[in-house]
This record gives structure tokens, C-alpha cells and sequence, in this order.
């Protein structure tokens, strides 16, 4: 997995020789599942999109049917993790000791929840592991689906457009090529970056409680 992260662009690259077209269902069927299935926010979304709109940039893909595909995955997927939420998400998070439904990350969206509240649906889509739980915690806070879902829209969108078109502009400049496991890394530092400094104040104000 870490190796997929950091060379993303081999292996897509294989998924494309080896698929062709289908490659858009696999696409979709990861960008669905980061953002869908709370047990999957591990997966490469940012860097993912960002690499595919590279290789749209050289021919592989169509990026208009990149962008209509991944958006539509990254729309349906928080619709389902908003359902999950909804009906099953407190059973999901009663076993203080389990690997997958940590508490802590339902704590800590819960947090950045209600910091932003509606626009945490828009902003957590840049911030790893919390765009797979704000849908969730969306759900189990019971806000209003119509309220939900055109945040929902906009985020999606906003998202899947941003790291598609920095792809296709810069994904093949010659930088980028000779440095791509750099850049993906450089990408998921920070995505993640906000999560730490937010960790950092965390720690800092219970020092400064005592």
C-alpha cells in the first residue's frame, strides 16, 4: 500500500495498459471507497486524482469523463457514508478496543464539525481520514439531507476539479516527472498538514491546563 502511495503513477499506468477503459470503473470504485466506507479512509484519493489528470494531460484518459466519473464517486460516496451514519453509525463506534472504528477519529471530526459546521463537508474533502468521517458524523448528527447534499455537491466537485486540473497542468512538467514520489509526498504532507498543527494546539492547550 505504501508503495502504490508513493509510485502511484506506475501503477496506474499498469491499471491503464492492463484495462483500458475500465480503468475508470477501478478509478471510481477507489474514489467511492475513500470517501463512501468508513473503514477505507487510508485510500489515495488526493494523489490519485492528481495523478490520473496527468495521464489525461498525455491522451490515457479523457479528462472531461475523469472529472464526470470521480465527481460522481466522490457525490455517491458521501451519500452512502451519510446513510451509514444516519442508521448505523453510534453501534459502529461502541468498542473502545476496535482497529478500524477508532473513536478518536469520530471524536476529532466531531471537533472539526463544530468548529465549521455545513462547510465541514466542503473543507474536509482536502483533509484526509476527516473526508471520510464527516459524511458519517453528518448522518449521526442528523443534519438535513437536502442541507447535506448540496454541500456535498460543491465539495465534490470543488475537489475532484482542483487535484485533476493541477494534474493535467503540472503532472507532466519535467519537475514533476523526474520528481514524482516527491510531489505525492509533498501532496499527502499537506492534506495531512492541518490534522497536525490541529494536534499540535490540542497537546499544547491540555499542557498549558495543567
Amino acid at each position: 500500500m505504501v508503495d502504490f502511495f508513493f509510485h502511484i503513477d506506475k501503477y496506474l499506468s499498469i491499471i491503464i495498459q492492463n484495462f483500458g477503459a475500465g480503468s475508470y470503473l477501478l478509478l471510481f470504485a477507489i474514489i467511492f471507497a475513500e470517501t463512501g466506507l468508513v473503514v477505507t479512509p487510508f485510500l489515495p484519493g488526493d494523489s490519485l486524482l492528481f495523478a490520473a489528470g496527468a495521464f489525461a494531460a498525455i491522451g490515457s484518459f479523457d479528462l472531461a469523463w475523469l472529472f464526470i466519473v470521480l465527481s460522481s464517486a466522490a457525490i455517491i460516496g458521501d451519500s452512502v457514508n451519510y446513510a451509514i451514519g444516519k442508521f448505523f453509525g453510534e453501534k459502529l463506534f461502541r468498542n473502545p478496543k476496535s482497529k478500524i472504528f477508532k473513536r478518536e477519529y469520530l471524536n476529532r471530526t466531531h471537533a472539526f464539525y463544530e468548529k465549521y459546521g455545513g462547510k465541514t463537508i466542503v473543507i474536509a474533502r482536502f483533509v484526509p481520514v476527516i473526508r471520510t468521517f464527516a459524511p458519517f458524523v453528518a448522518g449521526i448528527g442528523k443534519m438535513s439531507y437536502l442541507r447535506f447534499f448540496l454541500y456535498n455537491v460543491f465539495g465534490g466537485l470543488l475537489w475532484v476539479a482542483s487535484f485533476l486540473l493541477c494534474g493535467f497542468y503540472f503532472g507532466n512538467t519535467p519537475l514533476i516527472q523526474d520528481n514524482f514520489s516527491v510531489t505525492i509526498f509533498v501532496i499527502i504532507f499537506l492534506s495531512i498538514l492541518p490534522g497536525i498543527i490541529e494536534f499540535y494546539r490540542h497537546h499544547r492547550r491540555k499542557r498549558l491546563a495543567k
